[in-house]
């Protein structure tokens, strides 16, 4: 494949992912909305609530996932070297990101003070750390070098991205679910390291190794 071809196959497949990450927020705002479309005044849920107020509930959640998703992605897909970041700093995002799940993200000072394409390289770190905790967990970050780890009951690591996560994966067997690692692999890449990953029993450690080691 040419680098052109490349560069589009990721690209094609970072928007897939997004869309998949927007999807089931925005398909939550319009449930909301239609529960108050066919709202009965005169009847209330169980609870003695209206449904105008769970329709409203539900619609607010929804929508701040959403944005919080949204600027997450902003930041991790779209930031550049020469960009200024507008809006939350990226410890925000990530705490934003998994606000509503059953993940925790430590996110130290010594990483909050990194150059903003390290601190895009551990954002996208975590999205792919989260993936690895399907049951939840525990994501810690940390610096010199940077590195991550997930700890979580049913932590571990694929084959596939792994060998995305290393850029070993051939570009054409890339698909929405390993794209984020390859994709990660590339910024650590670009500031002159490979990322590896390794697994244990409810444990797996993401490391930075310089380019050639």
């Amino acid at each position: 494949m040419s680098g052109g071809t490349v560069e589009m196959r990721v690209l094609e497949l970072l928007m897939a992912r997004l869309c998949h990450e927007l999807s089931a927020p925005i398909a939550a705002i319009n449930n909301g909305v239609e529960l108050l479309a066919d709202e009965d005044p005169d009847f209330a849920s169980p609870a003695g609530t209206s449904f105008s107020r769970d329709a409203a509930l539900l619609i607010g959640e929804s929508a701040r996932r959403a944005a919080s998703r949204l600027q997450f992605y902003r930041f991790a897909y779209g930031f550049g070297r020469h960009s200024a970041i507008a809006g939350s700093a990226p410890h925000e995002l990530v705490a934003g990101f998994f606000g509503a799940s059953r993940i925790v993200c430590e996110y130290p000072d010594d990483v909050r003070i990194l150059p903003l394409n390290w601190q895009k390289l551990a954002c996208n770190l975590v999205s792919v750390g989260a993936e690895t905790l399907p049951r939840g967990g525990r994501l810690t970050l940390l610096d010199d070098p940077l590195s991550l780890e997930a700890i979580g009951a049913a932590a571990d690591l694929s084959g596939d991205t792994s060998a995305a996560l290393g850029l070993t994966m051939p570009i054409a067997e890339l698909t929405p679910r390993t794209v984020q690692a390859f994709f990660t692999g590339l910024l650590a890449k670009a500031l002159g390291y490979r990322l590896t990953g390794a697994a244990e029993p409810g444990r797996v450690r993401f490391a930075l190794l310089a380019t050639g080691a």
